[in-house]
């Protein structure tokens, strides 16, 4: 059995504050306490995970029920966990799913878990009614383990007072942290989640005043108590892997840069175990593709650095040509945007990539945001036909000039979400991919084996074209 102290930090609603708490907490864990941390976010989320890797000084692991099987999002948590304590930062409010059962919910992965959770409670305009609310979600479900509150935007002190001895009273929880309405910009919203710590102009001072905030008002023992209690977990699926340099015999390029940055850790770790070399790209500054034998870009915000890949231009001649030559390519979101003829912001037309003849313009509200569930239709270099998959979207753009059935191949049919409109998904070309919806390798296996064995056939045709 493996003894991991961990918890889960949750919400009632989505915006209650967990996300500043579960961020303070583990840097003060990390800085003030001098532990090693592991921290992992329920859902599809990017933003809130960078950040909560970059306070821990650890890669940050998503588990979501729904984009991969149960057993895999606890494998993954016993496998990577090396540390001290898990700070789980869950999503939304603890039992919101997608449907009335709650299904894939934050209170589903605790229960599989088996971790406490401390729930964070917006006390706004609210004193005992935040008794109420906490009993309800006690009693919703006795098998989620309930273990403390953390009280959030308290006005004062006779309000704390009350809240604090109506939960005490009437839930028996301990209220472990009482946090005061906080005036600070330290971390800005960018669309509907905090802006990426990659493009934060003070990154480490921004974990300072959040990690402060959790010093001075959190009880960080009490915390710590909760987290000791959890019961230990098998450890049957901690079993690591190992390579030499001679087995890693692809380079699989990762344009990794502040445009492009929404990436899995694990699916980097997949395609490392199959034998691939991660080889990093930077659209921005690259004048030139390096020697690599496929191409992976994920989702990010190039609407924000529209000017600068509009620029470089030999970048993007490069990919052109390797692409035309056979280059297998998968592109996510932001990484389909780029691919497109040209992206619209704010009424400006900035060239991208070409590859697809599409235009993609940003609006002000989300295109897209959810759960989606993908069947294949279309042959194509990357997944059987017949095979469905569960991922998530989340855009603000959209196409202007869709494709007709036949001006571009999709490959997904949209069982569930909007992908680029008109039910598909998955635009093919030659040996690329590219679509809207994201999905994780642990629940779609097929993307990784197709990745790698594509890389090694374009290996060798390169080798044969250079002979």
């Amino acid at each position: 059995m493996l003894n991991c102290p961990r918890l889960v930090i949750a919400g009632l609603k989505g915006g209650s504050g967990k996300t500043t708490i579960a961020l303070g907490l583990v840097a003060a864990l990390k800085s003030h306490k001098g532990l090693r941390v592991i921290p992992y976010k329920k859902g599809p989320d990017y933003i809130d995970a960078g950040w909560l890797a970059h306070a821990a000084g650890k890669p940050c692991y998503n588990l979501d029920p729904f984009l991969m099987p149960r057993e895999k999002a606890l494998e993954s948590f016993v496998s990577h966990f090396d540390g001290d304590v898990a700070v789980i930062e869950g999503n939304r409010g603890l039992y919101d799913g997608v449907d009335e059962e709650g299904s894939y919910s934050t209170a589903e992965v605790s229960k599989l878990l088996k971790s406490p959770v401390i729930l964070v409670i917006d006390c706004t305009k609210m004193t005992r009614t935040a008794a109420a609310l906490v009993l309800g979600c006690m009693q919703l479900d006795t098998q989620v383990s309930i273990k403390g509150v953390v009280l959030n935007q308290i006005s004062g002190g006779r309000h704390e007072a009350v809240v604090r001895k109506s939960i005490e009273k009437y839930c028996a929880l301990p209220v472990l942290g009482a946090v005061p309405r906080l005036r600070s910009g330290d971390l800005p919203e960018r669309h509907m989640g905090l802006t990426p710590y990659q493009e934060h102009d003070d990154t480490d001072r921004a974990i300072s005043v959040v990690e402060g905030m959790a010093i001075k008002y959190l009880d960080i023992e009490g915390i710590l108590k909760v987290a000791n209690e959890a019961e230990p977990l098998p450890d049957k699926d901690r079993a690591g892997f190992k390579w030499n340099a001679d087995e890693r015999n692809v380079k699989i390029g990762v344009i990794r840069d502040t445009a492009f940055q929404f990436y899995y850790p694990e699916n980097f770790e997949e395609l490392e175990k199959k034998g691939a070399l991660i080889v990093e790209i930077n659209s921005l500054e690259d004048d030139l593709l390096p020697d690599i034998h496929a191409l992976y870009i994920g989702g990010g915000f190039p609407e924000t650095h529209a000017l600068a890949l509009a620029r470089n231009v030999k970048f993007k001649n490069a990919l052109r040509s390797a692409i035309e030559e056979g280059l297998p390519v998968y592109a996510e979101c932001g990484g389909l945007m780029f691919l497109g003829d040209a992206l619209v912001v704010n009424g400006e037309k900035y060239p991208m990539a070409g590859v697809f003849p599409l235009m993609f313009e940003m609006r002000t509200r989300p295109q897209a945001h959810g759960y989606t569930v993908v069947e294949v239709e279309q042959q194509n270099p990357f997944y059987p036909v017949g095979t469905i998959m569960h991922g998530h979207e989340f855009h603000y753009s959209a196409v202007l000039n869709p494709p007709g059935d036949d001006m571009l191949p999709t490959a997904f049919r949209m069982r569930r979400g909007n992908g680029i409109g008109g039910g598909v998904d998955g635009l093919l070309y030659k040996n690329v991919f590219a679509t809207y919806t994201h999905l994780h390798a642990y629940g779609a296996p097929d993307w990784v084996e197709a990745m790698v064995r594509l890389a090694k056939k374009f290996s060798k045709t390169r080798t044969s074209l250079s002979a």
